[in-house]
């Protein structure tokens, strides 16, 4: 049986109204670092998967590259088979069919931001299939009962490869080229497995149980880890090449893009990831017993810049209990519905709350942001501790084919600042060091160039992840990683099987 052409229930999208779980009240879910996730009864998951329409031809596992933004899933999850399999009720057959595509659907179940449904082709006349709620379901249960074992491979190659980094690029890599055979090696400068998904996304979006599962299972495969090892610095470049047949580069693109105004160097200014990184160290280490974490309780908090990572600054600084919260934005606020420009399948550019701005919201009154605000100085106590930023508002104006930033006169305003967080993405990956030392080639963005196999210009060093491609979704990093996986394999043994 086909169950991507055969679909089981060929009206539910006509039947069935979209369905998410219910989330703790943001209020609520504020007072601890817990999980908001949940899942919905099975009966109801089972709807929702009823509701994917045997469209012919369906865009949500294209992942492709569409002028204006990307499209459907990147890693080709095989979406319409799995969600038939769920209404089917064959859950053990829809985890193998996930695990086909994606290494870890349990990450990007919680954390990625749904490309796939942007795409749904459902969503151009009714809300998506809930495609992020069913896979994650789908892998929750596959661990509930048992179905996820180690499945160490079963002969060894002898090429041993090293990986540079243990994020979502890293892991997937290392996992694929440990299912082909090879001995491979995972490199983390930081004391724990995971990169970005241990220190980089806070607690209550993904508890760090769910990635050391994950951990503890590729260990148990055969992948070693290395944690507290900086390659370039604590540990030698050159011993890569007289240690290992292959190099992978998936360092992330960690270098993050700074605010050079007045004032910049008073206390109490952070780059987003310091202060995530060590809010999530300090809760795990002592459950923040230790204070060697950027407290936010009882503060003026201020984020500068939106995305996932602003995001998270504003749900870790609720948590703390600011006393105060604000959120800036350079772009314009977005519309409520699509507009012309942007129109299906690409990714929908449309105004939402995510999880940080509903409990900003709930405990201050309103979504905190404020859209087109541009900040100018920064002003300081005695102490040389940040007491409040200056900012003025711009609009956006079409300039001879061009789109200009013009600041509104008579808009300039004070806003108190205990702690403000710069989260205003990221320039590629830090050059000194490894890089330096390697030789590999950075282009004009600053990323390490690589070919169709994810070869840099040097012999046997790889790169993938957003140390290649840039800032980008945990999505496109597992993408990536498994890629080079390839390219390493090819590289190794002439060809590859590796999907």
């Amino acid at each position: 049986m086909d169950t991507a052409i055969n679909m089981g229930k060929t009206t539910g999208f006509m039947e069935y109204p979209r369905l998410l779980p219910l989330s703790r009240p943001p209020a609520e879910r504020i007072k601890d670092w817990t999980e908001f996730h949940a899942h919905l009864p099975e009966p109801a998951l089972r709807e929702q998967g009823a509701r994917c329409m045997d469209c012919g031809v369906p865009f949500c596992h294209t992942g492709a590259i569409l002028p204006g933004g990307a499209s459907g899933c990147p890693i080709h999850n095989l979406i319409p088979e799995w969600n038939d399999l769920v209404f089917r009720g064959q859950w053990q057959e829809a985890l193998t069919r996930l695990h086909k595509t994606n290494n870890f659907p349990e990450f990007t179940g919680r954390v990625c931001p749904a490309p796939c449904e942007g795409s749904c082709v459902l969503g151009i006349s009714e809300p998506a299939v809930t495609i992020k709620n069913i896979e994650c379901s789908i892998v929750d249960k596959g661990f509930e009962e048992g179905w996820i074992q180690p499945e160490p491979p079963g002969r060894r190659t002898g090429k041993k490869v090293a990986v540079i980094g243990s994020g979502p690029a890293g892991l997937a890599c290392a996992a694929q080229l440990n299912q082909a055979g090879h001995v491979v090696t995972v490199f983390e400068r930081d004391d724990r497995v995971g990169g970005l998904l241990m220190y980089g996304i806070p607690a209550m979006k993904l508890e760090k149980q769910i990635v050391e599962r994950r951990v503890k299972l590729l260990a148990e495969e055969g992948v070693r880890f290395v944690t507290s090892t900086w390659v370039g610095k604590t540990y030698p470049t050159e011993k890569l090449r007289g240690e290992f047949d292959a190099t992978v580069l998936c360092g992330g693109a960690t270098k993050a893009r700074d605010l050079p105004i007045e004032g910049r160097n008073l206390a109490g200014i952070h780059f987003a990831m310091e202060y995530l990184l060590k809010n999530t160290k300090s809760l795990l280490d002592s459950g923040h017993a230790d204070g060697r974490f950027i407290d936010a309780k009882g503060k003026h908090a201020v984020v500068i810049g939106g995305g996932d990572t602003g995001t998270d600054c504003v749900g870790t600084a609720m948590r703390h209990g600011c006393k105060s919260l604000v959120q800036f934005e350079i772009m314009s606020r977005p519309p409520d519905a699509r507009a012309a420009d942007n129109p299906w399948p690409q990714w929908p550019r449309v105004y939402q709350m995510d999880y940080g701005q509903e409990e900003a919201a709930a405990v201050f009154g309103a979504d905190p942001r404020r859209y087109a605000v541009v900040t100018k100085r920064f002003v300081g106590d005695a102490r040389g501790a940040v007491k409040e930023l200056h900012t003025v508002n711009i609009e956006w104006r079409r300039d001879g084919g061009k789109t200009t930033m013009h600041e509104i006169p008579g808009t300039e305003r004070a806003w108190p600042a205990d702690l403000v967080f710069l989260a205003m993405g990221f320039l590629g990956p830090e050059k000194e060091g490894l890089l330096g030392d390697l030789g590999v080639t950075i282009d004009a963005r600053g990323n390490v160039v690589t070919n169709a196999d994810k070869q840099t210009t040097v012999p046997a060093v790889f790169a993938a992840g957003d140390m290649a491609r840039g800032q980008s979704l945990i999505v496109w990093a597992i993408a990536e990683g498994r890629a080079a996986a390839r390219g390493v394999d090819k590289f190794l043994m002439g060809e590859t099987l590796l999907p």
